[in-house]
């Protein structure tokens, strides 16, 4: 056996199933290229994400009615879990993901996707609910996200994440990833996750999300922080997340640094913050100090949706992370993610990665 081949068997052998931990809103994306006049008359920002209201709801009716809307399985978590069985190949099921739907034709359609991607999916289903849509209004390359979370909503921590053969799983994993989103659902269930990582010395990270996450649910998100060894975001969520932080500062190592001293429970890690910008260059702490990631190169032709770009990075990262891969290397994998994705429409991809 050649060097290579053993160091091969090797990353085979560490990677077991269900290493990888999921949690989050399972939605079906429906996206559709729209114009200007459309996101003015529901009152959308071009490139934003936000739960639907009542004024949303013809929206959706109107939304499927363009002539070129595709369905995609979606949802931020399940997204990033996907792209990361996808990066990882073999074995299937290394990922695994938690998520509420309803029994109804949308939620099997997810459950289709998720096999079909590897990802080893136990969802709660529930009748009160149908499954939970996404309207990915595109207009150039921005995207505004409307997210009508219905069943997702209903995700209940004693019915289903407290079942032995439920929880058995979450203590298989030795990385664990849940998108801000699902803070607005059942904190109660993150905590409980958070606290079983931080008690085991794993890897929990959280995902700031969107900037409404940062505002509004600020009381749940700073009770989990305790337990978050890796925050990820883009620079909007971040300069969101200092103003109502109170950093007064709008530089973004800056706030990357202050993110990271946060007050921590597991003193054994320190904490990892990585902020994506678009084209700009990621921003990551390296042990104490800030370093700038540039992304790959993209001809601007090629971008055909940016929607799933951050799910994709995160996914990316989580892939090589999952592997015990250094920081610089999850990263590497983040971008190549994500620059597959953004030329494609919805969070797709081809049926192999081309990352070395």
């Amino acid at each position: 056996m050649s060097v290579c081949d053993s160091s091969a068997a090797q990353n085979k052998k560490t990677l077991s199933q269900n290493a990888l931990f999921g949690m989050g809103n399972p939605l079906l994306d429906i996206s559709a290229v729209v114009d200007k006049d459309f996101l003015d008359k529901y009152g959308l920002k071009p490139n934003d994400q936000i739960l639907a209201e009542e004024k949303h709801k013809a929206l959706f009716d109107e939304i499927v009615k363009k002539s070129k809307v595709e369905y995609h399985a979606g949802g931020s978590t399940q997204n990033s879990v996907k792209i990361a069985q996808w990066m990882i190949q073999e074995p299937h099921r290394v990922a695994t993901f938690f998520g509420c739907i309803g029994t109804d034709h949308f939620g099997e359609i997810l459950k289709q996707k998720a096999a079909e991607a590897h990802v080893d999916a136990h969802y709660y289903q529930q009748s009160q609910e149908p499954t939970g849509t996404c309207a990915a209004c595109i207009t150039g390359d921005n995207r505004s996200l409307v997210a009508n979370l219905a069943a997702a909503n209903c995700y209940n921590k004693e019915k289903h994440l407290d079942v032995d053969s439920n929880w058995s799983l979450v203590e298989k994993a030795r990385v664990y990833y849940i998108a801000g989103f699902f803070l607005t659902v059942s904190p109660e269930s993150i905590l409980k996750v958070a606290k079983h990582v931080s008690d085991n010395n794993k890897i929990f990270s959280l995902n700031l999300s969107a900037p409404f996450i940062s505002q509004f649910f600020k009381e749940p998100l700073m009770k989990v922080m305790p337990y978050v060894d890796i925050v990820f975001g883009n620079e909007t969520e971040a300069a969101t997340f200092a103003k109502e932080q109170g950093f007064e500062t709008e530089d973004i190592a800056e706030i990357a640094r202050r993110v990271q001293s946060l007050p921590k429970v597991n003193k054994n890690r320190q904490r990892i913050v990585v902020f994506t910008q678009g084209r700009e260059d990621t921003v990551a702490t390296v042990g104490d100090k800030v370093k700038m990631f540039p992304v790959l190169d993209i001809d601007q032709n090629d971008i055909v949706d940016t929607n799933g770009a951050g799910d994709a990075f995160v996914g990316g990262f989580l892939s090589e992370l999952v592997q015990e891969k250094p920081l610089e290397e999850c990263i590497r994998a983040g971008h190549y993610a994500a620059n597959v994705i953004i030329r494609r429409v919805g969070c797709t991809f081809p049926e192999k990665p081309d990352f070395h």
